[in-house]
Parts: structure tokens; C-alpha cells; sequence
């Protein structure tokens, strides 16, 4: 009777584990993330962001308008070069996507 509940526990565990590790790793995002646009969601899918990063990249954003490069996440504190490396890949900066003006078109 021990055996067999040690047995359950430790099988119980193992599975959690397996699913904790599966969860670590992300997927990369298929696409270049641009951060001039992306949401917190849209930012996280990039190894290396978590939702703390996400929502400190987001207020630099607001704060100081669009990135005008990915070198800028570095004035971030907790990136850095190492960490801005691996991300690179995976992301880019062009500007927001602004509708255009129709008095311009008359």
C-alpha cells in the first residue's frame, strides 16, 4: 500500500515536471516581432521576454515613442548584450502603421 502511493506520488511528479520543462521553452514566433506595434502577448512569444520585459519594453514605448532600433531595448534594465543578442533574431523596428491623412489625397 506504501509502495503503490509512493509509486503514484513520484509518477504525479514526474509528470509535472515534464509539462513544467515543455512549458519553458518557447516556440520562436515564426515572423519578426516589430516592436514599434506588438502588444505584451505579441512581445512574450520571443525567448528572453517574459511579461516583467513585455510590460517595461511597452512603458519605454509610451514613454519615449517608437524604437528606432532594437539596440534601443538595451536602456532597458535587465538587457543586455548577451540577452539583446538572443533576442535580435527575432525581432525588428519599423514605424506604427498610421492611416493615411485624406486631405492629402484631394
Amino acid at each position: 500500500m506504501l509502495r503503490r502511493r509512493f509509486l503514484l506520488f513520484f509518477s504525479c511528479f514526474a509528470i509535472l515536471l515534464a509539462c513544467g520543462s515543455l512549458e519553458a521553452k518557447k516556440k520562436p514566433p515564426v515572423h519578426p516581432i516589430n516592436l514599434n506595434t506588438a502588444n505584451s502577448d505579441q512581445l512574450q512569444e520571443v525567448p528572453g521576454i517574459g511579461p516583467a520585459t513585455a510590460d517595461k519594453i511597452l512603458k519605454m514605448r509610451k514613454s519615449y515613442g517608437a524604437f528606432k532600433s532594437v539596440d534601443d531595448l538595451r536602456a532597458i534594465k535587465g538587457i543586455g548584450p548577451k540577452r539583446l543578442e538572443k533576442m535580435r533574431r527575432y525581432l525588428t523596428v519599423a514605424k506604427p502603421f498610421t492611416k493615411p491623412d485624406p486631405k492629402n489625397f484631394r
